[in-house]
Formats: C-alpha cells, structure tokens, sequence
C-alpha cells in the first residue's frame, strides 16, 4: 500500500537524504563542466568554492603542489576569508605538513578536532589561529603523477562525515586531472614562451653581429642596434659612455632616448664618482639602479630618468682583455628586469666592446697613414724648397754667441723665440735647435704666420673635420698634431690674430686642443720655436698681442744679428752660395773678384742674408767662366747710408720698394720682386699690405 505523505507535513529523513543526494550529483556535473571550461587553476577556484558551498559547509579552500625532488609543498591556490596566517605561494616542508600522509598513502587525511591533533605542529598552528576546528587534505593524484593536495577546513569540530569526505574525494580526482592538464599548459605556454624569447635573443645578438660588421663608427654602430634593444628588451633609453685615454675621462659617445638619438657635446661627460656607469667602469661589474634605491637617486642622470618616469637603470662595462673600452647603460619604465634579460645585456656588451676595439684601432690605423701622407707631403715640399742653410755659416763673434745660445737650449724642451730683421737666418735657428734636441728623430714642421689667410690659420695649424665650414670636405690633420714628439716652427709669430691666440697659449700650457669642428680633445707633445721680425714687446703694449702669450714665447730669446753686423762673415758666405748655385746650374766657379767682395762687405744689407743670396745666384747665372761675375752696379744703385734712426719696418718697406721698382712691380715670375727677395708671392703681398705699399698710379 503506498502511502502518501499530506500537505504540511515535514519531509521524511529518506526524502533529505535523497535531495541531498541529487544535489551533490548535479554540484559534480557543474564542476566538472567548470573544469572543463576552464585552464586557470586561479580563475576556477572561485567558481568551485560558489558551487560546493551550496552542498556543503566549510570556512577554507585550499590547493597546494608537491615538488618531489625539493620535498616542498608550495600553496597554489587559497580561496579562504577566514584563513589568514597562510598565504598563496609560502612553501612548507613536504614532512611537516599532512601532505606526507595523504601523497604516501593515496587516501583522505582528517582531523576532526584541530585542537587535539599533535602531529604536523606548523601547519596546525596556522589552521588553529584562523579559527578553524576541523581539517581534511585530499590527495591530487592521476596515473601519471603525484601533484598534491586539496584542503577543506571548517569552523566547526568534527564537521565531516564519511558521506561528505568521500563526495570531497570526488571532487579531488576531477580537479587532480584538471591541475594535471593546468600544468602542462602553462609548461607549453613557457616553453613556447622559451622558445619565443630566445628567438628573439638569438635575433638580437644576430643583429648586433652584423651592426658590427658592417659599422666601424661607433655612433653608427650604436644607433643600428640600439632598436634591436628596445624591441627585444623592451628598454626605453640607452646611452653608450667611453674612456677617453688622453684626457682620463668617461665620455658619453651616444645617446638613445625611446628612438631619438641626440648627444649634447657640452653635457657628454660622465662623472666616475656618482654616475651609474662610472661605477660599473671602476668596479668592472655589471650594476643596477632601481627608484626604490634611495641611496642612489643622488646621481644627477639616475635623479633626472626616475624624473621622467623610468623606474629601472643597468650599466655593464664593455671589457677587451684586461681593458674596460666604456659602458652599455639601459633604462627602463618597468620595475625591473628578468636575469635573462640582464644576462642578454652581457652578451651584447662583449659583442659592443669587439667593435669598440675595432673601431680604435681602425681610427689609429687611419690617423697614422694619414699622418704618414702628411708628412711625406710635407718632406716632398721640403725638398722641393731647396734651402741651402744646412749649416750656420760664419766666424764672427755675432753669430758665434747665437750658435752658444742655440747648444745651450736645444737640449731641454723650453719655448724658443727668435728675433730678428727678414733674411737673417732665423729659420735656419730654428732647425738647428731641433736637430740637437731630442727630438731629432721625429718631425720639424713650420708654419708662416703671415703668408697663411686669417680665415685658414686655425685649421692650418690646428686641423678641421670634415663639414666644419665652406669646403672642408675632408677631415685634415694640423701642423700641431703632425709635429707630436717633435718640433713646430712658427714664424711671423706677431702676426696670429688676437682671437686665435688664447688656443696657442693652451696648446703651450696644456699641449692640449680641438679640431676646428669637433669637441675631442687631442693632446700633442709638441716643442715649439716662434720667430718674428716685430717689436713683440710694443705690440703688447698697443694690446696687439697678449702679454701672456708673449711672456710664455719670451722663455729664452735668440736674436739673430744682421748681415750688416757680421761683414766679416760675408766672404764665407759668398763661397758659400756659390758653390751651392754652381753645382745646381752645373757650372765650375773657382774665383771671386777682391773687387766684388770688397764691395759686398761694404754694401748694408737691408735684406741682409736672403739677399746676399739671391744676388749670388744672379751672379751665378750671369756668370760664363770660371770666375763669378757680381752685378756691382746693382750694389751702387741699391746702396744708401743706413739712417741711425728708423725701424725695421722702415728699413724692409725701403727694400721692397727698392726691388719692386727694380722689377717693375712685376711680383711673379723667375726675375719677380718675390723671387728676388726670396720670398713667396702671397707672403710678399702680405708684407706690402702690412707695410702700406701701393703701386703707383
């Protein structure tokens, strides 16, 4: 007989048990589609906690993972408000948790009473202070592996029975297969993340490869590699810094900041101490710089990126061998960087310093053959000059005392200057001083004040890059740099413009200065012998001339009499340029009329020994036998008793005006006015402007 329960009355025992039952049932059926659907152990928690607390009661849900070769239990995942003394990710030792039971014995592990467990101290504590009474761990096991724990705790004591722990059993081999499959997704999404990032890592020192072969400017080189960085690095600026070993300075060569490269020449200076990349030159490590460290926000370039939002800084120093080349410096809006990426920084480093080497030692190779094509250049236009002043010619007490003075001086590295009237011999000094000094071996380079245009001085003596003005078309090295360990000869000293001359003063002080267009310093050892015909001191006085420089020139002064002053050297010098004509025109000269050097040593020499020499060569030409013809009538007609008064301005401008009008104002040519007073046409119309000569009209 059935019997029907009536409307009203309470459901039977039977009836609870079965909805129950049911409930369960369909609580596994949404789980296991949650499961499905899901391949985030985080994400999922939430969503099994909701749907188990409509069957079941419990204050904490908990999953953790064993790693057997550690023996560690790390907590995975917690969705628990009540449990506050464990955390997602803190790890326990696999011994002094349940987990050594449950995994061990592949079954349940309950504690009814929390209070009165004994075993597994630490983990009980923990459980006891986030007001749980009751526990129970379920082990995470497929047939592949061992992967952990799943962890119920209630409030109340003894909270589960046999019915509820073994529906937690279920629920722990559904979620055991989704950890498994959880596991080795995320191991493939590494690997695969693996595989990616080491592409592009591999991408990215193939890169840099090929940027240093084919770039030996390290600017250029900086500049193709530098978005290799930010693509694969994800860095936003990066600045290369190098050692300058002549001025022993780290020098900021180049500048990368979120793909704009701009360097400022004024600011390229790096401090050693206080810099970021001065630590990592001077220690030869790798270093870091985070905003959180506030010891070292103090360096201006750390204080001034953390100021424009970047919150992490990484210099490794670039090292060839035992040398440090500079530093790699790297910042980034990120908070840090992983160590692989930091490891990559390394390996590009050392690929960066190969280049860096290289391009040293390309642009050494440079600057010694173009210093070679100068200087032999500069030796062809020596000899093709054809000076005839190989030794000081004379016995009188006059030029005895210079050459006294000349051995004196030449072996030390002092400032020489020397004075003089046009034509004495000055030059002549100057490279007698050098070839008894020291540095004999290395170059004698001269330069003439006078006769090189305002405009081209600077780069005549200091050199100019390339673009540095209208025709510079190539990098040319000066006269200073190619006298380095030797000597350079300046002469018409009184003629270097005002604003040219504080440059001089600190190659004399400092042996030290810049190309015309560029900010690298360039050191030379350089001696240098000044000549001038010019009143230095009275200069000083007009404030024509620095009376500083003039006092670093004035260190020993040599002044060259003139021929005037010396007559008795006249006939040694007469021999003299006669043989040396004679045997260039192939031409046998034996005698000399007494008649012609009477008249030579009575004649004043305004242009004294320069002229004494082109008149010996006029001799020689005219001259068809074996005794040298002398023009005397040419002595008559130039010859004017020396005024007492008078400068050696007044005293040139007369001579020239005397040959010119010789010539016929003809300046150019064999029988010119220049090539008569043994000068060059530019340096003659120099001297004429300076004098005030003008052609008649």
């Amino acid at each position: 007989m059935l019997h029907t329960a009536r409307y009203g009355n309470p459901p039977s025992m039977a009836m609870m048990a079965s909805e129950a039952l049911c409930a369960r049932l369909e609580a596994l059926l949404e789980i296991s589609d949650a499961i499905a659907s899901h391949q985030s152990l985080p994400v999922l928690f939430p969503i099994l906690a909701a749907k188990l607390a409509k069957v079941m009661s419990f204050a904490g849900l908990g999953l953790t993972l064993y790693d057997p070769e550690r023996r560690v239990e790390k907590v995975y995942v917690l969705e628990s408000p009540a449990v506050t003394g464990i955390a997602v990710g803190q790890e326990f030792q696999a011994d002094d948790t349940p987990s050594s039971i449950v995994l061990e014995t592949g079954r349940p592990f309950y504690v009814p009473e929390i209070q009165s467990e004994t075993r597994f101290p630490i983990v009980m504590r923990l459980l006891q202070e986030s007001g749980l009474r009751s526990y129970c761990a379920l082990p995470l096991v497929t047939e592949r592996r061992r992967l952990g724990t799943l962890l119920f705790g209630a409030a109340e004591p003894d909270a589960y029975g046999e019915q509820e722990i073994e529906f937690m059993a279920r629920i722990a081999r559904q979620v055991a297969v989704s950890v498994e499959n959880t596991l080795n997704y995320e191991k493939a999404a590494s690997l695969q993340q693996d595989l990616s990032g080491e592409r592009d890592r591999l991408r990215l020192l193939l890169q840099v490869n090929n940027a240093v072969v084919a770039h030996l400017d390290t600017e250029s080189l900086f500049q193709a590699i530098s978005g290799c960085l930010r693509q694969t690095l994800g860095v936003e600026m990066a600045t290369l810094t190098l050692w300058d070993e002549e001025n022993q300075q780290l020098r900021r060569q180049a500048l990368d900041f979120e793909g704009s490269h701009r360097i400022s020449a004024e600011h390229s200076v790096v401090s050693i101490q206080g810099s970021l990349p001065g630590l990592a030159f001077s220690s030869q490590k790798p270093c870091a710089i985070a905003r959180k460290d506030t010891a070292l926000i103090s360096y201006p370039f750390a204080r001034e990126l953390f100021d424009q939002g970047y919150c992490f800084a990484y210099s490794v120093p670039l090292k060839s061998g035992d040398r440090v080349l500079g530093t790699l410096n790297v910042a980034s809006r990120r908070e840090n960087i992983a160590c692989y990426e930091l490891e990559l920084l390394n390996q590009v480093a050392g690929q960066i310093a190969i280049a860096v080497a290289n391009a040293e030692a390309y642009d050494r190779i440079e600057e010694l053959n173009a210093r070679l094509t100068e200087e032999k250049l500069y030796l062809q236009d020596e000899i093709r000059t054809n000076y005839f002043f190989e030794d000081i010619v004379g016995s009188s007490a006059a030029i005895t005392a210079v050459v006294r003075q000349v051995e004196t001086v030449a072996p030390s590295d002092s400032t020489v200057l020397i004075c003089g009237e046009t034509g004495t011999g000055k030059e002549l000094v100057a490279r007698a001083i050098h070839n008894l000094s020291s540095r004999r071996q290395n170059a004698f380079v001269k330069a003439n004040c006078a006769a090189i245009p305002t405009g081209l001085l600077e780069s005549e003596l200091f050199g100019h890059e390339r673009g540095s003005f209208t025709g510079a078309v190539a990098q040319r090295i000066g006269r200073f740099e190619l006298a380095h360990r030797g000597t350079i000869f300046l002469d018409e000293i009184g003629d270097i413009p005002l604003e040219l001359q504080p440059k001089l003063l600190r190659v004399l002080q400092k042996r030290e200065f810049e190309r015309l267009g560029s900010s690298r310093t360039i050191r030379a050892d350089v001696r240098l012998v000044a000549a001038t015909n010019a009143d230095l001191l009275r200069m000083v006085e007009e404030k024509k001339f620095r009376a500083d420089l003039y006092y670093r020139l004035n260190v020993f002064p040599v002044v060259v009499p003139p021929l005037r002053e010396r007559p008795e050297d006249i006939p040694l010098l007469v021999s003299y340029f006669t043989r040396q004509f004679a045997a260039r025109m192939g031409k046998e000269i034996s005698t000399i009329p007494s008649q012609s050097m009477e008249a030579m040593k009575r004649y004043p020499w305004p242009g004294n020994i320069r002229e004494l020499q082109n008149l010996v060569e006029r001799a020689v030409i005219a001259s068809t036998g074996p005794s040298l013809k002398v023009p005397l009538e040419v002595l008559r007609a130039k010859h004017k008793p020396v005024r007492p008064a008078g400068t050696l301005d007044d005293v040139e401008r007369g001579h020239i005006m005397a040959v010119l009008k010789e010539t016929g104002w003809v300046l150019a040519g064999r029988n010119g006015a220049a090539a008569r007073l043994g000068l060059k046409r530019p340096t003659l119309q120099l001297r004429m402007k300076k004098l005030g000569i003008v052609r008649p009209g």
